[in-house]
């Protein structure tokens, strides 16, 4: 359904000799809004996604200009809808999500109607790996013996999604054999910026996604906006129900320095999550912004972003950068996608460019990565760490066994 657009916003985009609408956050900001150039690079996603999806009912003019001049220093209130581009399924809930669809066809039978009408609103993708098992490891020939394994030990299932994957427009599988979820998306499926064809043309916007897993937020570390529910909440995305949502609070996280030698992104992530957990970002987006962000990698970035949920907070974002697009080339994905991001982005100032504004955040924190220390585990009896940090411990007699 195309957007009431009130503030008259539909611009066209050209890139790689192509052309696409989209809705210009700067054609927005020319219009009586200027600080939607300086909000965080997360909110401006959220604000295009009520552009494009305004219609009166479930996103209205004004939660555009709530949003448009939200002070983030302010605690304030405000509902708005979100409509995520695409939906991430793993298998232990994606397929009573697939179930659940074709028992709506089987209603819609004996009803009468046309069984074909029902089907995901948007792109849906199921991958296997939450319940693959491994039975052979330790011998050149494990990853085959393992892969036929799983499909003839799990035969009626494959061939319902088999089933699935051809009577549902909008829904495709990933088969077992071929990685964990979260980085078949990062490496594979993320778009980064989308270009749907419709009635009016190509229509550009950002990826954007709800997955059944607490980590999908993994993805974060690709620009891309993307958060863990629940089955039921999925499967209401599936059929075109946006999600209702506060307007979270954003904490910008600035990194400064690099990282010092045999220092590892997970020794990042260790540090950077007990920091976090000490100011409290649950309910919140935080978003890494800074000079510090040009010796970070999409891997190291990815890795920040899967662990987004042992902090608490919603999301753990980075911005489109030339690291970005530099990882997308080396993905395999193709010229034209690499350049209708990087022009998308950029048009939208949503492209991190040195020396721009910072944007503004509700808080800001900040951790130069030279000072990073190289974290060590090692075994430990939780047992006996126990017993040595009860205070009636010294007291109580030794068994004389």
């Amino acid at each position: 359904m195309s957007s009431a657009d009130s503030f008259a916003t539909r611009s066209s985009l050209a890139y790689a000799g192509r052309h696409a609408h989209y809705y210009s956050l700067t054609a927005l900001e020319a219009k009586g809004f200027p600080g939607v150039g300086r909000l965080p690079f997360s909110l401006k996603i959220l604000l295009e996604n009520l552009l494009r999806h305004e219609d009166g009912r479930f996103v209205k003019a004004a939660d555009i200009e709530a949003l448009a001049r939200w002070d983030v220093k302010r605690d304030t209130v405000k509902e708005i809808a979100f409509a995520p581009a695409r939906v991430l399924l793993q298998d232990f809930t994606g397929v009573p999500c697939v179930v659940d669809l074709a028992a709506m066809r089987d209603g819609i039978v004996r009803l009468g109607g046309d069984p074909a009408k029902v089907n995901p609103l948007q792109p849906v993708e199921l991958v296997i790996d939450h319940s693959v098992q491994v039975d052979y490891f330790g011998q050149p020939n494990a990853f085959q013996l393992n892969a036929e394994l799983e499909f003839s030990r799990n035969k009626e299932r494959y061939a319902f999604l088999r089933w699935g994957q051809n009577a549902f427009r909008n829904f495709r599988v990933v088969p077992p054999d071929t990685g964990i979820v979260h980085q078949v998306n990062l490496e594979y499926l993320a778009r980064v910026v989308v270009s749907d064809e419709n009635a009016d043309g190509a229509v550009a916007y950002p990826d954007t996604l709800v997955g059944t897993d607490s980590h999908t937020t993994m993805i974060n570390g690709l620009g891309v906006v993307g958060w863990g529910v629940g089955g039921i909440e999925a499967e209401a995305a599936m059929l075109g129900q946006p999600i209702s949502m506060l307007i979270p609070p954003v904490l910008g996280f600035r990194l400064t320095g690099d990282l010092k030698e045999g220092t590892t992104a997970t020794d990042l992530v260790l540090t950077i999550t007990e920091r976090l957990r000490k100011v409290g970002v649950v309910g919140k987006f935080v978003e890494f912004f800074g000079a510090g962000l040009e010796h970070l990698t999409i891997a190291d970035r990815a890795t920040l972003g899967n662990m987004c949920p042992e902090y608490g907070a919603t999301i753990a974002i980075f911005p489109i950068d030339e690291m970005t697009l530099d990882y997308l080339r080396l993905t395999g994905r193709d010229a034209g996608r690499v350049a209708l991001v990087e022009a998308y982005a950029r048009a939208q100032g949503m492209f991190l460019n040195a020396g721009d504004a910072e944007p503004i955040y509700s808080e800001t924190i900040e951790l130069d990565l030279s000072t990073v220390e190289p974290s060590l585990a090692g075994p430990r009896r939780p047992k006996i760490a126990w017993r040595s940090t009860t205070p009636r411990a010294a007291s109580r007699p030794r068994s004389k066994a």
